[in-house]
């Protein structure tokens, strides 16, 4: 089961840290280290980069932005370690928060240090010696759903979540927001997408479900399994989009990720986690055990499975736009606006099908 154990590898040479400073920091705000640290990269997450730091067997993970992003930007570390820190005495998947860090001088930015969740983290496909079957596979997507619902289930009126979001509102504002960064993202070749951005626009709720506190990133790919028990979620990472919003908005975000085995082959390239396997919930089945879990109704879904394919769209199109005007040379985002065109055709057939 080792081998399945999230890895650390060699820190990527524009992305190494001063080892010195690091080094005087962390003891300065934590007790009990010893000896020199070693430093690792962890190889997910692109956005904020993410650090292994050993002390021995004590291991640490720093996050911090990558080089060149300017402080409040939306790699806001600190707010990010914030709600961490506010959400753990409530919601026990959240790694503890060790240190923060608004001195540039160390770093450069601001960063925080979390407790390091050894576990397993599933990407792509399930790890070689996992062994589960059908049956454990299901347990395991079931448990995933009623973690998420444990999040929403948090009291979002708590003194110390005060300021994690405006709440009410908020899906006109995700609505309006994000139809006009698709309109900014826009290419001399991209279909404008007009009838998707009407449909969101008329068939949005007037008032959101419930006022919760969201993840707005909940993938397999952001949740550890113990490494002795992988039925059981141990933690859940990536916080920097958390805020209060509406809950459906969450789960229909998570599910334009949820690639199922009878998708067609277009689709299946896109997975990045190994929801298409025997076990797994269709999203039909997602949605159903999610509302049974909250007691929500989720009669209007489609309008929300709409949304989170669309904002999928948007962040696909906006890296083509880097792309085409020459900001990034890889070479694999040369067919990110096909992608986005694809996840377009998505969002009209299910609003093709839809009742609403």
């Amino acid at each position: 089961m080792t081998a399945a154990l999230d890895q650390a590898r060699e820190v990527r040479e524009e992305d190494r840290l001063d080892v010195a400073r690091v080094d005087a920091f962390l003891r300065q705000h934590i007790d009990g280290l010893h000896g020199v640290p070693t430093i690792r990269q962890f190889a997910g997450g692109a956005s904020n980069l993410t650090y292994l730091i050993g002390y021995g067997e004590r291991e640490l993970v720093l996050r911090r932005p990558p080089a060149g992003v300017k402080a409040k930007s939306a790699h806001d570390m600190l707010r990010e370690a914030h709600v961490m820190a506010a959400l753990k005495p409530h919601y026990p998947y959240v790694p503890a928060i060790l240190a923060r860090c608004d001195d540039h001088a160390v770093l450069g930015h601001d960063f925080y240090v979390m407790e390091r969740l050894r576990g397993i983290i599933l990407r792509r496909d399930l790890p070689a010696g996992l062994g589960l079957d059908e049956a454990g596979v299901r347990r395991l997507c079931l448990g995933f759903i009623e973690r998420l619902v444990e999040l929403h289930q948090v009291d979002a009126a708590l003194p110390e979540l005060a300021g994690l979001g405006k709440g009410e509102g908020y899906i006109a504002r995700q609505v309006g927001g994000w139809s006009e960064r698709w309109r900014q993202a826009k290419t001399d070749d991209t279909d404008p997408c007009k009838d998707v951005l009407a449909w969101l626009a008329a068939k949005q709720p007037p008032r959101e479900t419930a006022i919760c506190v969201i993840h707005n990133d909940y993938r397999f790919d952001n949740v550890v399994l113990d490494p002795g028990h992988p039925l059981d979620i141990i933690g859940v990472l990536d916080w920097e989009m958390s805020t209060l919003g509406d809950p459906l908005m969450d789960l229909g975000g998570s599910l334009a990720y949820w690639v199922q085995a009878d998708d067609d082959a277009v689709f299946q390239s896109f997975r990045r986690q190994p929801t298409h396997v025997p076990g797994m919930l269709t999203r039909r089945e997602a949605v159903a055990h999610y509302a049974e879990r909250s007691g929500w109704s989720v009669g209007n879904f489609d309008f929300y499975e709409v949304f989170g394919l669309f904002r999928l769209m948007v962040i696909i199109q906006q890296i083509y736009r880097r792309f085409v005007l020459g900001q990034t040379s890889n070479p694999q985002f040369a067919g990110f606006g096909q992608a986005a065109a694809y996840m377009g055709q998505r969002c009209r057939r299910l609003i093709a099908g839809s009742s609403l």
